[in-house]
Parts: structure tokens; sequence; C-alpha cells
């Protein structure tokens, strides 16, 4: 419609039309006799019909329009002859106008062959009838043709399988010379969430070799060929600090407090594998296998004295826990660098020497050098110091 707004200010304007009917239900044909001989039955029944396209829709079509009413379908008895004596007697079964057409019935749906990137699934579909007293029973398919078969497989899970995504890699940890680089590598859905389901064995590299082209100012110091392993990561300790470093390294949290108030018990501490990374200054837990070199205990001996009532005197089993012969605890006394000595000079390079002290591991106090073995006294270790230049006299 098109019109020319020229009335006075309170005119009003009304259309009315009407949507033309374009679904009507339209009587079949009888469907084809229940029995060949003694006499069946056979039905009519109703169809939605599209008058524009001459064809036949679903059903819901046909409920838009109040004026339709869907007509009830009609029997009548059909193959009255006798049956040759050989085939015997056919009851008629007795059917009325209201009774329910045969339908299509559907077993639930198989599970998905496949658990993504598309699979099938299955399930029997076969024709039934009900009868007056509701009791719904197989028949034969021809019964159920005035409808389409409903389909016995279907795609499902047609969505991608989850995929490993690999995200940028970190700035190389050192600033000159070869180091390592990290990326956080996720395993991700087809909506782009972060779940499981990835092949573990197609799982990109979290780490790698990196080489910065600046050549380094000073080499990294070693420490003495000799020295033993605890005492070279208590040194390492020392000079970095047991703090998060861009390189891969054990950091173990507080000790637990003894699990007992007195006598021999034992405390336990976390000890995790962490890398700083750079490029977002957050802190990355690693597997336990990325990080080098020993790994600081986790569990020890510790003492409260002795509980009252009680001897001093320990069997000789007690007197290996308490001093560390068993594998998985440390000594109750041992060696320790604390800390180093001044500097030998003040300007244009000096050397510092690490102490060596006998400490009780539980007080952190130190002890006569006489309750510490020997042969176990770490070895003499010297780093360099003030290696700025002097100024010119």
């Amino acid at each position: 419609f098109q019109i020319r707004y020229a009335g006075a200010a309170d005119s009003s304007v009304q259309f009315i039309f009407y949507q033309p009917i374009i679904h009507r239900w339209r009587e079949t044909d009888f469907f084809p006799c229940s029995a060949s001989c003694g006499g069946g039955y056979q039905l009519t029944s109703a169809e939605c019909f599209d008058l524009r396209s001459n064809r036949i829709v679903a059903d819901q079509y046909c409920h838009y329009y109040p004026e339709n009413i869907k007509p009830k379908p009609k029997l009548q008895e059909c193959n009255l002859d006798p049956c040759p004596a050989s085939d015997g007697y056919k009851q008629i079964m007795p059917y009325d106008l209201y009774h329910p057409l045969p339908r299509w019935e559907s077993t639930p749906w198989t599970a998905c062959s496949s658990s993504c990137g598309g699979g099938i699934q299955s399930r029997s579909v076969s024709c039934v009838e009900e009868d007056i007293q509701g009791h719904i029973s197989p028949v034969e398919e021809w019964k159920c043709m005035y409808t389409p078969k409903m389909p016995v497989v279907q795609p499902c899970n047609i969505f991608d399988c989850p995929k490993w995504l690999a995200q940028e890699w970190s700035p190389c940890t050192v600033t000159c010379g070869q180091g390592l680089r990290y990326r956080v590598v996720l395993c991700i859905d087809h909506r782009g969430m972060h779940t499981g389901g990835c092949s573990p064995k197609a799982k990109p590299h979290i780490k790698e070799e990196c080489i910065v082209p600046t050549p380094c100012y000073k080499p990294k110091e070693k420490l003495p060929v000799e020295a033993k392993l605890p005492w070279y990561k208590q040194a390492q300790e020392l000079e970095e600090g047991a703090v998060v470093s861009e390189e891969p390294s054990f950091i173990p949290e507080a000790w637990s407090t003894c699990s007992v108030t007195c006598g021999l018990g034992s405390q336990v501490r976390l000890v995790k594998c962490q890398v700083l990374l750079s490029f977002s200054q957050s802190v990355a837990d690693l597997p336990i296998d990325e990080c080098e070199g020993p790994k600081p205990v986790s569990q020890r001996a510790c003492y409260n004295g002795p509980c009252s009532g009680e001897a001093t005197e320990y069997t000789p089993e007690e007197s290996e826990l308490l001093y560390g012969s068993l594998q998985e605890f440390d000594e109750l006394y041992d060696w320790e660098y604390e800390g180093f000595t001044e500097c030998s000079e003040s300007c244009g390079g000096g050397v510092q020497e690490a102490v060596v002290t006998c400490l009780n591991k539980q007080t952190r106090e130190t002890a006569d050098e006489t309750l510490c073995v020997t042969s176990r006294r770490p070895p003499q270790l010297l780093k360099a110091c003030s290696l700025d230049p002097c100024p010119p006299r």
C-alpha cells in the first residue's frame, strides 16, 4: 500500500486484509488391504497439501488455520473372498473410526562411533500398530508407508577434534651467548576452550635452545671440579639466591613443622620446578624433569629433645635415622656455606672466599666442628668481586 496523508490531525486510516489459505487437508486414497483373502480392512488418512507447490508438507502447516478441519480416517472391508482350504480361517479384527493409524517407532540412537571429527550413529525403525486396548504390536511396513520412514543412520560429532596450540616463544633467557626460550602449549577444542584429549606424542616441545648474537663480555665462572653436587647446588643458591630465574630451577618451599613435639620426627616441604617468563614477568610451573641438577630433599629428620621420662639413649636403628644414614633424611649436623668473606680488593678485581661452618640443620645454629664429618667438608669456593676498574690516580 502507498498513501499520501492529507487529512486532519486526528484522522486515522485503517487497512484490513486476509492472508490466503495456502495449506489444506486432503484425504488420501485407501491403503492396501490388510489381508489377501478371508476379509480384511483398509483405511484412508489425511495429508497436508501446499496449494502453491502442489506438494505434501508436514501436518503442522495445516494447524495454522482454524477453518481447516482434518478429515477422519475411513474404514472399509476388503478381499472378502474365502481363503483356499490350505490357508484356514481368518478372523477379522474389529476396527472403528477412532482407531489410531499404524505408525513408525524407533529405538534410541546408538553412541556415536567417534568422539570428534565426524562419526555415525544408528537406530532401528519399525512399523507398529496399537489396538483398542492400547497394546502395541509390530506389523508389515507397508501399513506405515503413508508417511516417510524415519532415517536409521545419521552423522554425529562432526566438530573438529582438539588440537595443540603453541603460543609465542618467550625471549631468550640470556642477553648474550647460548640460552633457552620457552612457550606455552595448550590443548584447544573446537570452541577455543582449554581441554584434554590431544595426543601426547604430537605435543610441540615447550623449550628450545636459542643463541643471542651479542658476544658475552665475561665467561660464566665455573665451580671447582672437585666440588661435590650438594655443595655445588648450595653454592649456586648462595650466588643466585633461591629465587625463580629465567632458567628452570628447583624452588623449595618452607619446611613444615616437626611431626612430633618431642623426640625424633620428620619434616616435609614442597619442591617445585619453576621458571620466570621475562616477557610476561610471571612465574610458570614446569614438570620436574625440566629442571637439571640434583633436586633438593623434600623430607628430613627433626629432633625436639628427649620426651619427659625417656632416656636419651637410642637403639642403633634410631641412631641411624637421627644422624641421616637413611637416604631420605639429611644429616642433623652438616657443613654449609655461610656467605662470603669481604672482597680482597675494593676495585680492579679481587676474590671472595665462601665461609664454611658446621650447623645444626634443625636450629640453624653454629655447632662445634667435631660434630660434622670431616671427610664431607666442602671444598674451598672462590668468586670474583669488585670487577669495576679503579679510578685514575
